[in-house]
């Protein structure tokens, strides 16, 4: 059910529930105001999750990014080593296993 149909059948609810005797009247049009009430918040909470998730899927694709940069600079500046030391003495990138 999405949320137009679902708004649709509690409003007919609420029309439908005009017509019952006063005393159960009140207790059900008090039920469906209060469904209608946990429906809003669990909309917006879902929102909120969903904006969330956004936010963390664009913060892990940044860190990702972050973390290759750092290790293309890290092999560049291994090199510049290697190369100002005269390439020897020092072990490869594939002997320290990264």
């Amino acid at each position: 059910m999405n949320e137009q149909e679902f708004q649709s059948k509690l409003t007919d609810l609420m029309h439908q529930l005009d017509s019952l005797p006063q005393p159960a009247r009140e207790q059900l049009q008090q039920l469906a105001a209060d469904t209608r009430d946990r429906h809003q918040r669990m909309k917006k909470t879902v929102n909120e999750l969903q904006e969330s998730l956004d936010y963390l899927r664009l913060s892990i694709k940044y860190l990702v990014f972050d973390l290759e940069a750092t290790r293309r600079e890290n092999q560049y500046l291994r090199k510049l080593l290697e190369q100002k030391n005269g390439g020897g003495g020092r072990p490869s990138e594939d002997e320290h296993g990264e």
